[in-house]
């Protein structure tokens, strides 16, 4: 049974939704990734990343209700799943043993 590895954007992706918690839709994750990482993702990135990692059981989602709004759309909620959290937690022991005992010089 091997253990299968979270990719880089999937790790930000899922701690970004950790971060936003209860409420989390892609827009709001992508603009904590912003906020908290700096760095600039596209919207759709974050989309088919959400749609991956659902997918592999690491997050769940329901739709909303639609916005009050005329012609408002129903958002898209997402969640950590407990699969989810055990891959980061993974990812996290993951790194901390690599980087254990490492120190880089220039």
């Amino acid at each position: 049974m091997g253990r299968k590895f979270l990719g880089e954007f999937e790790q930000v992706v899922l701690l970004a939704l950790a971060r936003v918690g209860e409420g989390a839709y892609a827009v709001s994750i992508h603009d904590e990734i912003l906020r908290t990482a700096g760095k600039s993702v596209s919207i759709p990135a974050v989309y088919v990343t959400l749609s991956r990692l659902e997918k592999k059981g690491l997050v769940k989602s329901h739709m909303g209700a639609p916005s009050g709004k005329p012609g408002g759309r129903s958002k898209r909620y997402f969640e950590l799943s407990d699969a989810g959290t055990a891959a980061l937690e993974q990812a996290r022991q993951l790194l901390d043993r690599l980087w254990d005992g490492l120190e880089l010089t220039r």
